[in-house]
């Protein structure tokens, strides 16, 4: 553990990777590699403190998998250093494997000939678990999974879900103090993803230690401590849920549609709307205008967007008025133009 107390901790970590391929050719004549150094990771500092959960959040290549890969010692960072339980998993990252339970999207972690108690035998002997302890460890992971009754079927056989299950109990195999999650419940179905979702907040009952990366703001919302919204490889913004939620200024947010007329010019439309509320995000589709707008307090939104659009030739088609959410953090904070962190 870390002197603030983090079980794991990174500082100004960054990764760069070169663009392109250099050929053979190129490197018997030991040509210059011209190839173009792009930045994955920029920077970033995390603290994870023992028994919490902790989200990773962002668009698409953002960044959060290559971060994932060096907390996992997967990737060597070219900059900064990453602690596991006080470990320095860059200058010993056998040492540091021993503290970790990965679990990375997108990916086949087990083997599928195999059945779901060999796949976690094989691991354990990969592990070097000591003998006497492999069966009851085995048991207790499978029970914990709720695949105990399911350890004898192959693991071609499991649904997807299961699949992931088994992936989550190799994961614990070790008694690991800190589990990695790279979108853990990417492509379950509702149910499924809200099982995992109940298996992951039980492992803070237990005092473990998550870090969970998700597309998902609701899935974020309701299970984690604190959330790294993470961008073009920076951390532009780290909170408690309610504390992001408090980034937007509004009471409330409307999700409107406007249908246009043949006439209507759509950013003279979005202007006028933007004089009584502000508009967050605008996107368009033919004759259809959709407008995310934050509202300030005492708004009445629907008179002045009725009359907003008689003056421009466009109809309301639809409007849905909710609270904030991290939905609206996300978008409000990633993305070009988004205001980057201090």
């Amino acid at each position: 553990m870390t002197g603030d107390g983090a079980v794991l901790a990174l500082s100004g970590v960054s990764k760069t990777f070169r663009q392109g391929r250099r050929t053979l050719a190129q490197r018997v004549r030991r040509a210059p590699d011209d190839r173009r150094e792009v930045c994955a990771v920029d920077g970033v500092d995390l603290r994870v403190g023992a028994g919490e959960i902790l989200g990773l959040v962002g668009p698409n290549g953002a960044g959060k998998s290559t971060t994932v890969r060096m907390m996992a010692t997967l990737l060597e960072p070219t900059r900064g250093t990453v602690e596991v339980c006080g470990v320095d998993a860059v200058a010993e990252p056998g040492r540091a494997r021993r503290h970790l339970g990965v679990v990375i999207g997108g990916e086949r972690s087990v083997y599928w000939k195999l059945t779901g108690r060999e796949n976690l035998e094989y691991f354990a002997a990969l592990y070097h678990l000591p003998p006497r302890v492999i069966g009851a460890r085995i048991d207790q992971v499978l029970r914990d999974t709720d695949l105990l009754d399911r350890a004898g079927d192959y693991a071609e056989r499991y649904s997807t879900g299961m699949r992931q299950r088994l992936s989550l109990a190799r994961a614990l195999l070790q008694e690991p103090a800190v589990l990695l999650l790279d979108e853990p419940t990417s492509g379950l179905d509702p149910r499924s993803a809200a099982q995992l979702r109940e298996r992951i907040a039980r492992l803070r009952e237990d005092g473990r230690s998550v870090l969970i990366t998700t597309h998902n703001m609701e899935e974020a919302d309701r299970l984690c401590d604190r959330i790294a919204v993470i961008d073009r490889g920076r951390v532009v913004r780290l909170g408690a849920p309610a504390e992001l939620k408090r980034l937007v200024e509004a009471d409330q947010v409307a999700r409107v549609r406007l249908r246009v007329g043949r006439s209507t010019a759509d950013g003279e439309l979005v202007s006028a709307v933007g004089a009584f509320a502000t508009v967050a995000d605008k996107r368009a589709d033919g004759a259809d205008v959709d407008l995310v707008l934050h509202l300030p307090p005492g708004t009445d939104l629907l008179p002045r967007l009725v009359e907003v659009a008689q003056r421009h030739d466009a109809v309301v088609h639809k409007v849905d008025i909710e609270p904030v959410t991290l939905q609206d953090v996300f978008l409000s904070v990633t993305g070009p133009g988004a205001e980057r962190a201090g």
